[in-house]
């Protein structure tokens, strides 16, 4: 519980990826099933909080529906390592329907129940330090707790109400400040977060305005979606940064004028801008500009909008047309009908939409394919491509891939390593040492690439340098099983059975499950019996 992995601490995700191998092994079928029944059970249980709270089941449906079966979600679900994703809404949905609860009945054992499903959700993933700031949120709308405006004789005679409701919720905030500070150890440790020497602050604030704008474009209008895009980092044009700050800035105007008459509007912006803080790249990790699955929990806020906002658009704009009275505005048959001949339609596009990203998933190859596609300069995507063309055997289609990966990013030591491979497997050797080279060039202490190359040296009977280099190798990773079993062939190959034995007994004892390794045992403890046969013989 206290370790951790990838620049990540989830322990909750890690069990549950845990229980899926007890269960269905690496079969995929089983892991991509419990993704798709975590999402539907997060929309139902959407649905059930929100038609709770309001008591409007069919906007509340929508809303569920639109969280369901939106494009924008599809990568959460398709991509099985992102059980993250949906395992943390799962517990944000799960703490959101017990706090209803105890908003209705009071009691330190329902209070208990939010506080632990909240624990466990931000144990699971991150994101969900938010939750505090969302509650607050419901507590005005449409929970109606709290009073935002006073009288100067209200305030004499009580404290703020809002003061009460923010020390309710002081527990929720210390855990959340936890969380943050358990992930920020984890990412810096396993040095995933970006200095500001490399990323200055404005290159990051332009990104997070912009990518605050084509979020919402792509809610809209779900085109060029892609599993990877790439960071700008100080390219980003100020004219893009400029008008999306002042597209956000005349939306926000427009819901705090309106916010009075249609209260669900400040609720629902402030949701999305809220719960998209902690991954809009302020504190820079990876290198991505945005992501699909960020918008998994903060999509909900303009859902939100969308469903409520219908119903009164279509009610506003029936009433101007002198179709509809006043009085009719809420409970009309014309405007029933409107809204759910516009709700169907908005709910089957979604489900094409999402049906045809799906597409992209159905391997590696087309899903970098379709990324590099709709984002063009796209370094990752392209030298993922070309680790998915090299599995396949395709290695000399991956190779300028990783050219391409390299062109954008000389010095990426991986994508000098991923190249080296692909030209070892097809025979040029003598540049993949090349290759091996720049990438320790850039990383020195970079095991793989330090095994990739002794193995190359030992197939070239250049013993002495391969040795040298997995023992350098074994320096930076004691645990390595790959170092040991090369250690052990060279070792064999130099005519030391013995010491040859010894590390092909640790790769052993490290990847117990590897065949090669105990073959190898094998074969060296029995040409060693020989030896010492032959020596005995000798010796008479």
């Amino acid at each position: 519980m206290e370790s951790t992995y990838a620049s990540n601490w989830h322990p909750v995700t890690w069990v549950s990826h845990m229980l899926d191998i007890e269960l269905f092994g690496f079969d995929p079928r089983g892991h991509h099933l419990v993704n798709v029944l975590l999402h539907a059970v997060n929309a139902a249980v959407l649905f059930l909080a929100l038609e709770r709270m309001t008591g409007a089941p069919w906007r509340s449906g929508l809303v569920a529906a639109l969280f369901a079966a939106h494009p924008l979600h599809v990568e959460s679900v398709a991509w099985v390592a992102e059980r993250k994703d949906l395992l943390s809404t799962f517990f944000w949905m799960l703490a959101l329907s017990a706090w209803i609860g105890y908003i209705e009945r009071p009691g330190p054992l329902r209070y208990l129940t939010v506080l632990t499903s909240f624990a466990l959700g931000l144990a699971a993933k991150p994101m969900l330090v938010s939750l505090p700031f969302v509650l607050l949120l419901l507590d005005g709308w449409p929970l109606g707790r709290a009073r935002w405006k006073f009288s100067r004789a209200e305030i004499r005679r009580s404290p703020l109400p809002i003061f009460r409701l923010v020390l309710e919720k002081l527990p929720f905030f210390c855990l959340a400040a936890l969380s943050c500070a358990l992930t920020w150890i984890a990412q810096a440790r396993g040095g995933s977060v970006e200095g500001l020497d490399r990323l200055p602050l404005a290159a990051r604030l332009a990104n997070a305005v912009v990518s605050y704008a084509v979020y919402i474009w792509k809610t809209v209008w779900p085109i060029g979606l892609a599993i990877f895009y790439p960071h700008p980092g100080a390219s980003l044009p100020g004219w893009k940064a400029a008008l999306a700050a002042m597209f956000l800035l005349a939306v926000t105007a427009a819901v705090a004028a309106l916010a009075k008459r249609f209260p669900y509007l400040p609720v629902g912006w402030c949701w999305y801008l809220g719960t998209l803080v902690p991954v809009i790249g302020l504190v820079q990790v990876g290198g991505q500009a945005m992501a699909d699955r960020y918008t998994y929990v903060p999509l909900v806020g303009l859902f939100i909008i969308a469903a409520w906002g219908a119903g009164d658009l279509i009610s506003l704009g029936l009433i101007s047309l002198g179709l509809v009275s006043r009085g009719l505005r809420s409970s009309g048959p014309l405007r029933r009908s409107l809204l759910a001949g516009v709700s169907i339609l908005v709910i089957v596009a979604c489900v094409a939409a999402s049906r045809r990203q799906l597409g992209f998933w159905r391997n590696n190859v087309a899903l970098c394919r379709h990324a590099i596609d709709v984002t063009g300069d796209n370094w990752l995507a392209e030298e993922h491509l070309g680790i998915a063309l090299d599995e396949l055997g395709r290695s000399e289609e991956a190779i300028p891939h990783y050219r391409r990966t390299l062109g954008l990013r000389p010095h990426s030591a991986f994508a000098h390593n991923n190249l080296g491979l692909a030209l070892a497997h097809q025979g040029r050797l003598d540049e993949a040492i090349g290759e091996y080279r720049e990438a320790l060039r850039y990383q020195p202490e970079f095991p793989l690439a330090m095994n990739n190359l002794a193995a190359i040296l030992g197939e070239k009977g250049r013993l002495a340098e391969s040795l040298a280099i997995l023992e350098k190798a074994l320096r930076v990773d004691r645990d390595d099983p790959m170092t040991h079993y090369n250690l052990g062939m060279v070792l064999s190959l130099m005519g030391k059975t013995d010491e040859s034995a010894d590390q092909f007994r640790r790769a052993l004892s490290l990847k117990p499950d590897d065949r090669d390794a105990r073959q190898q045992l094998g074969r060296v403890l029995s040409q060693g019996g020989r030896e010492r046969m032959e020596s005995d013989e000798k010796s008479r």
